[in-house]
């Protein structure tokens, strides 16, 4: 089954909101749709898994808050990758109450809703509510979808959620590339676009003989690997960015956190790994030691070798 499928069906981003007593509760969600208009209608899906699901069964009340394009993206991992069970995901968050349910201020728009019945699949519930009352924040904004989330904030989805896919089986999809061919000796260059002024490395000729293809490969042979084994793992939601330093004013495209939530990460390679003899102190460089392996200078093996 190819995955991609998926892909390609059309979402929204949405924070599904509720309220127990005096608590608000909430989680990111990307199956909402209006059902009828008079009187107007709206399903949502939400996992059993999440405190929100309790919430919204116990009370009977829930509301949608649309996400827009110019929406914090941290709202997306702060409700969606943590549980009302454990922190306060409102905390920090401008939001005021409508019909008695809490509607987040950095949304575009929202409504409150009356649950009127549900529906039960293997994993989530489809919570169909009469709309009380809704408004629009920022009529301006470009809603927010599932595409944009995932192609230009570069997120991904909770285990929780409707669209979730494991990122395994994601990682491992085909990887669509852009090269241009040069017509004249057959040069391949990859990337978007051709740089400025530039000329063919080995037969010299210029750009307008350079004709451009998309290809798929591998996901191995295309996932950038820091040549120092490093990565950078998000300490609030898992992301992980693979490079030798953090870019400058780099924030989680998940969560939204800043670098000081990020955790370095380096596996063992051949170029940043050694084994020191502590009897007579020769040095073997690799990440780790061949099978076998004894010092070539005084004959111990790798239990007396010290990694560094």
């Amino acid at each position: 089954m190819d995955i991609r499928f998926f892909h390609s069906l059309s979402y929204g981003v949405y924070i599904v909101t509720s309220m127990e007593g005096d608590k608000p509760v909430g989680c990111t969600a990307n199956s909402a749709m209006q059902i009828t208009a008079e009187p107007a209608a709206i399903a949502v899906s939400v996992n059993r898994d999440n405190y929100t699901h309790k919430v919204i069964q116990d009370s009977g009340f829930f509301a949608v808050n649309v996400l827009s394009e110019a929406s914090d993206p941290g709202l997306i991992g702060g409700f969606g990758f943590r549980s009302c069970r454990e922190v306060d995901k409102f905390a920090g968050v401008p939001w005021h109450k409508e019909q008695g349910m809490p509607v987040l201020e950095g949304a575009k728009s929202w409504c409150v809703c009356q649950v009127t019945s549900q529906l039960e699949t293997e994993t989530h519930t489809v919570f169909l509510g009469k709309v009380m009352d809704a408004g629009v924040f920022d009529a301006a904004a470009p809603s927010m979808t599932y595409a944009y989330y995932h192609n230009v904030i570069k997120g991904t989805s909770p285990k929780t959620a409707p669209t979730y896919v494991d990122p395994a089986e994601v990682a491992a999809l085909p990887v669509t590339k852009t090269q241009w061919v040069c017509t004249v000796c057959g040069y391949i260059y990859e990337g978007d676009k051709l740089p400025d002024g530039f000329t063919c490395p080995l037969c010299g000729v210029g750009p307008e003989f350079f004709e451009k293809r998309s290809v798929e490969v591998p996901a191995d042979e295309a996932k950038p690997v820091s040549i120092n084994g490093v990565s950078w793992l998000c300490t609030v939601c898992g992301y992980i960015y693979e490079g030798d330093e953090l870019p400058e004013g780099f924030t989680c495209p998940l969560c939204g956190v800043g670098a000081q939530f990020f955790k370095k990460q380096q596996a063992d390679t051949d170029a940043n790994t050694q084994w020191v003899c502590t009897v007579c102190g020769y040095v073997y460089e690799g990440a780790s030691l061949p099978e076998g392996f004894t010092c070539p200078l005084c004959g111990v093996g790798p239990a007396d070798f010290q990694k560094r």
